[in-house]
């Protein structure tokens, strides 16, 4: 149940578009990944994975086996890479819901194999290779024949694909990228030759043709955030909304929130509304962010709360400074929009983060934003 009006929502028609124009935008690549993991960044797991796959993505990656095992109780049936490491139990949830596993030691191998034969079933993988991001991934020509020949040694584990990861696909040197290229193409000549292959995630889908191969993993440029120049026209598909829930006039030199950070340099009017860091509206916007009021720009002023926020609407329009009046904290209202990237840029962080900051007890709704807003 939702009482009061801060809620999240998701434009799923612009997932679409985001998804048929990055498929476009990398032709002929035969393959795409839609990239769900964080409950698809903060826009909703299934619903995301549903609307992607409907335009053009016909792969879908996770970070972990339980986001997987979700898509397939949702009646996906579509192929699903889990991108990150597993133990056991993880092993045992990827053999039985069918997910592709990503392999880069003869343990998880093992492991792997393991789980697949106490539920006769066959467990397809794919080899990360590491060539600079420094996570996971065989680094060697060695590394990757010892889990290759622990492969071979194994009846119900199969090797689908390979991939790397770029660590500065988005960066202003692409001496590093091109260098992660030429290693992973090394690696590429020690497997077989008929794998699935993909390196390129949104950045690099973009400014390396080269590093396409089979497949782009399309990330964060699917809900909207451009990582590079050169990007076909987005939609952000994500909005923050919440309401004003009271309004006084204060007199020059009051103080609001706490610390007393924020004084009033002549009578202002101030807004307060009902969101705060406890739905993961960081305190580091703290007098550095802004919020969309009747079209207008109004400062975040004072400390953030964990409830609440206070926000200097002087220069807003009056009749749009009402209790109950909409408020958009990341989104369009009017002509102004604050975008996932300037929210990020106050709070001293990267769009990612903002996307994923909303707390379970804000509400995710789909469908446009309000046309009054």
């Amino acid at each position: 149940m939702q009482y009061r009006g801060t809620y999240i929502r998701v434009d799923l028609d612009a997932i679409a578009h985001n998804a048929r124009a990055l498929k476009a935008s990398v032709a002929p690549t035969p393959h795409m990944m839609a990239v769900v993991k964080a409950n698809a960044y903060g826009h909703g797991l299934v619903p995301v994975a549903e609307t992607a796959l409907k335009n053009g993505a016909d792969w879908l990656g996770v970070a972990i086996p339980e986001e997987g095992e979700t898509l397939r109780q949702a009646g996906i049936t579509a192929p699903i890479l889990v991108l990150g490491a597993v133990n056991r139990r993880g092993a045992e949830a990827s053999a039985r819901w069918g997910l592709t596993q990503t392999v880069f030691d003869p343990e998880r191998v093992r492991m792997l194999e393991d789980a697949a034969a106490l539920q006769q079933k066959t467990v397809s993988v794919h080899l990360k290779c590491d060539t600079g991001m420094g996570r996971i991934g065989v680094r060697t020509a060695q590394e990757a024949r010892a889990v290759l020949d622990e492969i071979g040694r194994c009846s119900h584990v199969r090797l689908t694909g390979a991939f790397t990861h770029f660590a500065d696909a988005d960066g202003e040197d692409d001496a590093y990228s091109l260098e992660q290229i030429r290693r992973f193409d090394s690696l590429r000549a020690v497997l077989p030759r008929d794998l699935l292959i993909h390196a390129a995630a949104s950045a690099a889908g973009q400014r390396y043709p080269q590093a396409r191969y089979d497949m782009v993993r399309e990330g964060i440029a699917l809900y909207g955030c451009a990582p590079v120049n050169g990007c076909p026209a987005l939609r952000p598909a994500l909005s923050w909304h919440t309401e004003i829930v009271f309004v006084k006039t204060v007199p020059a030199g009051a103080c609001v929130s706490y610390g007393c950070t924020w004084r009033a340099p002549k009578e202002a009017r101030v807004a307060t509304l009902p969101v705060g860091y406890g739905d993961g509206y960081h305190r580091a916007l703290s007098g550095k962010a802004f919020v969309l009021i009747g079209g207008h720009r109004c400062p975040v002023i004072g400390r953030v709360c964990m409830d609440q926020i206070m926000a200097d609407v002087t220069d807003a329009p009056e009749n749009a400074c009402r209790i109950g009046a909409p408020v958009v904290l990341l989104g369009r209202q009017g002509s102004e929009t604050i975008t996932a990237e300037e929210l990020a840029a106050w709070a001293g962080t990267i769009s990612y983060e903002m996307l994923l900051a909303a707390t379970a007890r804000v509400p995710v709704m789909f469908g446009p934003s309000p046309a009054a807003e």
